[in-house]
């Protein structure tokens, strides 16, 4: 139990707690300073490795997302759906459009199980008390679209790598059996990804509902297809912060920091780290860099009054759409993340998918020296050496032995002794 040590005691009464992660004082910062005691001003630290899936009852339902117009994951397809069904006895949701699918309908394969199968109107239908965890198999397309699938709480995703990138698509087909049957049995990590709540609000449509979306990479505002520069305030919790002149914003989730926000100069954030981050897109200004705001706060992005011209505005990739003068962009962080499945852990996957996807920190090593290849001779490390021809002299070198050296080449310098 922790020991509270009020404001005067003495050094003695200083007590610790052990987090899941090191050490760290539990109240008293300095003589005068403490913790307030209303345990909703604490912060607290979650170890990552905690987050793991937990049935409270075995799972009935599946919803199957296959990538769009590739050829390739048909077979997948029809071998995952005819397995669901017929060994695990589940009941499989596929998108309207499978069905009608011209290379599936003449898939003997599928045939056989078509019937069996249930679907729903996209934007019309609620999924969301009716599948127990989805299944993508694609590249990181599917996984965003599931996500826009369900607009609160999402089930758990489990992603199979069948299309370009596949960042957010840690497993392999190659033994999904084994792989499913494992998360059928709640043997696997968790990597819950934050999402955007994006609510756009008209100068002149007030009394109508505002535009409500989530977004699990970003949300972008640009100049769309005006040539002069956009002029975008930015607010944070209704404090003015700057004015964005330039091409526009990026506001990026965790998981959306290796997307756009990479490309133009963010720094890579883990999934797991509550942020948010903002990056300008070309900025005037060269001293304007990327920043990470707190997950809690909420941001406001407006057309500047003495814009040009308008912005554009659009949420992963989708329900592109233009802010006139007068209308706002509110965004905070949803309290409904996607629970993304993991193939081995939430440290191991990311750095994986940073080292195959992005080639993160791919680079020629330098070689070691080797003094066998220089007998007597020894680096010298702190020798400046201008412009020279091959062949020189140095006679001002403060070396212990002899007054002039030969040097053997001037860009890898050894000086023999």
């Amino acid at each position: 139990m922790e020991r509270e040590t009020d404001i005067g005691s003495s050094s003695t009464d200083f007590s610790r707690t052990r987090s899941l992660n090191a050490p760290s004082p539990i109240q008293q910062f300095g003589p005068c300073g403490r913790i307030m005691k209303n345990s909703a001003m604490v912060m607290t630290i979650q170890d990552p490795a905690s987050q793991r899936l937990t049935w409270y009852k075995p799972p009935l339902t599946v919803l199957v997302i296959k990538k769009v117009r590739d050829v390739s994951v048909l077979q997948p397809f029809v071998q995952l759906v005819k397995w669901l069904t017929e060994e695990k006895r589940m009941v499989v949701f596929v998108e309207n459009s499978v069905m009608d699918d011209a290379l599936l309908v003449n898939n003997p394969g599928f045939i056989s199980v078509k019937d069996k199968l249930m679907t729903f109107r996209d934007g019309k239908d609620d999924l969301t008390d009716k599948i127990d965890f989805i299944i993508c198999l694609g590249g990181d397309g599917t996984l965003l679209y599931a996500s826009l699938l369900f607009q609160q709480s999402v089930p758990p995703v489990m992603a199979f790598h069948l299309g370009s990138l596949g960042f957010l698509t840690p497993f392999e087909f190659e033994n999904f059996q084994e792989q499913v049957t494992n998360v059928l049995e709640g043997h696997a990590a968790l990597t819950l990804r934050s999402r955007l709540r994006c609510i756009i609000i008209r100068k002149n449509e007030e009394s109508k509902a505002p535009t409500n979306l989530l977004v699990l990479n970003e949300v972008v505002v640009d100049r769309g297809p005006s040539p002069y520069l956009s002029n975008i305030d930015l607010f944070l919790d209704g404090k003015h912060i700057t004015s964005v002149q330039g091409d526009g914003l990026i506001v990026s989730t965790p998981t959306g920091s290796t997307a756009y926000a990479v490309a133009a100069g963010a720094s890579m954030i883990h999934p797991s780290v509550p942020a948010i981050m903002v990056t300008p897109i070309c900025p005037h200004s060269l001293s304007f860099r990327p920043i990470v705001v707190p997950a809690g706060v909420e941001l406001k992005i407006s057309v500047s009054p003495d814009s040009r011209n308008t912005s554009w505005v659009s949420f992963d990739g989708r329900n592109r759409q233009e802010l006139f003068h007068g209308d706002s962009l509110r965004v905070t962080t949803s309290i409904y993340p996607v629970p993304s499945i993991c193939a081995q852990d939430q440290i191991s996957d990311w750095f994986d998918s940073l080292a195959e996807c992005l080639h993160w920190n791919v680079r020629k090593r330098q070689k070691h020296l080797d003094e066998s290849d220089f007998p007597g001779c020894q680096p010298n490390l702190n020798l400046r050496v201008t412009k020279a021809k091959t062949s020189a002299t140095i006679k001002s070198a403060k070396l212990t032995r002899q007054p002039e050296y030969e040097i053997s080449y001037v860009y890898g310098i050894h000086i023999c002794t």
